[in-house]
Parts: C-alpha cells; structure tokens; sequence
C-alpha cells in the first residue's frame, strides 16, 4: 500500500503540474510518518472456514514496488471469556486462520511485530451472514454479467462481496515434447509437464457494496458480481467464480466505502490513501500507526461454472500471439545448434521432423507461444469439474 496523508488533492496539482511543465517534477513533501504504517486485511470466518489476514507496510508514493509484506508475526484471536486462536503464517505477509467460533462472544484481535510493536483491536462481534439465495449468470449484448440474489435480515443489514475468477488458458501453438537438459535431448512430456492446458486464478480487485434495507423485503436482487466482455479471454472454453458474501457493521462499511471512493479516484486497491482512513486496529505502545478493517462473521460462498457452449456465440483471439509462429526450417538432432537452441535461447521443440519412420530433427516455436505455464498452473484445482 503507498500513502498520500491528507494529500489527495496535492495529487492531483501535482499531476497537472507535469502536464504543463517538462522542466521539473513535482514531488510533494510528504511526513515520514505517513510511510511504515502498518496495513491489516481480513475477514475472518466464524464457522471453521479457512480465511486470511494480511499484513505489510505502507511504502513512500515515490517507490514503484508493492507495498511491503509483513513477515514473523504472532497474531491471536481472543474471546472476552480469554480463549485464545492463533494464527499460522503462509509467508509473504499472509496469516491463516481456521476455527468454529461462538458468535454470541466478543472477540480482540492481537498483533505482536517482530521488532516488539503491538497492536489491538476495537472489540468484534461476530455476524451471522445470511445465505446466499441464488448465483448465476445472464448472457446479453454486452457480454455475461455474474451475479447473486440475496435477502438481509435485522443483523446483516450491509454486505460485501468478494470474488476469485479461475478459467482454463490454452497456448497459441500446442506441443508434445520438451528439450530434457539432462538427457540433452528432446523427448514427450510426460502428464505433469503438460503445457498445453493451464488454469489461472485471479482474486477480485472490486469493493461490492450494498445495503438490503434499501430494497424491499431487505431481498437485494441480481447484484452484479462481476461483467465478462463479450469475447473476453475467461469464457474462450470454461470459467469458474467463488462468491464470498460478508456481513458488515456499520463501522465496517464506513471504513469500505472511504477505501472504494479512494480506489476509484486514485486507482487501484490500497491505493495512496488520505490519512481519514484508519479503521478497527489501532498501536498499543509507541508511536506506531496502523490502517484497516478486521471483521469476523459467517462467510456464505456459492461457486458457478460457466461452459463457452451455453454464451455463444463467443470468440477469443488473442492478439499478443498474433505474431507467433512454428519455423519453416527444422533444426537436424546432433548438431550444436540444436542442443543450443533448445537448451535456453526461448524456443520450444513443437513438430517433429520425419525421415522414413525415424525422427530426425525438430521444427520449432517461441516458448511464450507454446507454455501456457508462463500465464497460469498446470494443475488442475481441486474443484474443478469436468
């Protein structure tokens, strides 16, 4: 996350001051303090669903990196009758947790810094999420828009949703064989080094908010989750979204309202934010500071699958691949340039070059055209359904 204090409008005057003058950069002078601040992400479920909590460090607006993950934590969950759930660290800043909790308790989310900074949170009362009533999908003019019907209830006025993408990947030129550099030679993949047949899974930039009492009967009919442009890439063959649906407090939802107005303004989630955004965590010792939201609830999830046959018609071209081709000249097994080529100069053995019934050498193409491992996993998800 990067940080721009109470500087949102001095963005955008530094902004016009580059379009106008090439002569010299505007860098705002912005406090120290407003780097280093500690970011906490999370929603944590209540009934023993795995969710995860992230930590990092705000950096200065100037720096291109991503914000800062933060490693070696102790985090612990604990209830207002003293039980205590820990966390267990995934690495890169991200913290599991996994446990049935009472939401009829009151819960302080604690966080211990290696460097010896604490930080608390407000008291939490759990939510009880409602279900979610229907997921599905609607194909029109526009292309597929994913969405949820769903009814609140005098506990869970206010909902958030979330969502991860998955859909399968296909390469623009399909190959059997792979260079083997210990055999110093090409030969058939074998089932798990197939490159021909990727997933990639993506997680919602989007904040969804909505309120039920503004609808009647609270009942919030086909809230749109997600919109595929027609002939976008996630529907070329087969497509997969799992809805998460959170209840907020009202606090919870103020605090997500201010993020999403600011995303949008400046961007990108956790965008550099005004300092009026702090949230539910705050330092216990110090003059350390923290930003973000933790709420615990019941998490309702619903996954759809969407087939290419049930929105066609649909037609994906990538033209990133436009240029991709298989080489009209083969390259002859034994020769020096064979094993050179294929040993690391970005090409991939594709087609193979017969003489009689023997294989005497291999024609070839650029390996991004050909591993659709360089975009995605080769392995197939756990809930992927064929």
């Amino acid at each position: 996350m990067k940080f721009l204090g109470n500087l949102g409008n001095t963005a955008l005057l530094s902004l016009l001051v580059f379009l106008t003058s090439c002569r010299e950069e505007f860098v705002p002078d912005i406090e120290a303090q407003a780097t280093g601040i500690l970011v906490v992400e999370g929603y944590l479920d209540s009934e023993g669903l795995s969710s995860d909590l992230k930590l990092s460090f705000t950096s200065s607006i100037s720096d291109s990196y991503e914000p800062s993950a933060l490693e070696g934590a102790s985090i612990q969950l604990i209830s207002e009758s003293g039980e205590a759930y820990s966390f267990s660290e995934k690495g890169d800043g991200i913290y599991t947790f996994q446990q049935d909790l009472d939401e009829a308790k009151i819960y302080n989310l604690n966080i211990l810094l290696p460097n010896g900074n604490e930080f608390s949170s407000d008291p939490i009362q759990p939510i009880i999420t409602p279900p979610i009533l229907e997921a599905g999908f609607v194909r029109d003019e526009n292309g597929v828009e994913i969405f949820v019907n769903t009814q609140g209830d005098e506990n869970a006025d206010d909902f958030l949703w979330t969502y991860e993408e998955t859909w399968i990947l296909r390469p623009r030129i399909r190959s059997p064989y792979i260079f083997d550099k210990d055999l110093n030679a090409v030969r058939t993949r074998t089932e798990q080094e197939r490159v021909d047949l990727c997933y990639r899974t993506v997680e919602s930039p989007d904040i969804l908010l909505e309120t039920s009492s503004r609808f009647e009967n609270q009942v919030v009919f086909r809230q749109t989750i997600s919109e595929i442009p027609t002939n976008d890439q996630r529907l070329a063959e087969k497509y997969s979204v799992l809805i998460s649906q959170k209840a907020l407090d009202a606090k919870a939802v103020e605090f997500w309202e201010i993020l999403k107005k600011n995303s949008l303004d400046l961007g990108t989630f956790f965008s550099p934010l005004p300092s009026i955004i702090s949230g539910n965590i705050h330092a216990k010792n110090g003059d350390s500071r923290a930003v973000g939201y933790v709420s615990i609830g019941v998490v309702r999830q619903e996954r759809i699958f969407v087939e290419n046959s049930e929105v066609r018609p649909w037609f994906f071209s990538d033209p990133e691949f436009d240029d991709c081709f298989v080489s009209q000249d083969a390259l002859t097994i034994g020769t020096d340039i064979f094993n050179s080529t294929f040993g690391g100069s970005g090409v991939s053995p594709v087609r193979e070059l017969m003489q009689g019934t023997t294989i005497v050498g291999y024609y070839y193409a650029p390996t991004r055209c050909v591993d659709c491992t360089l975009y995605g996993t080769n392995e197939k998800p756990d809930f992927w359904i064929e």
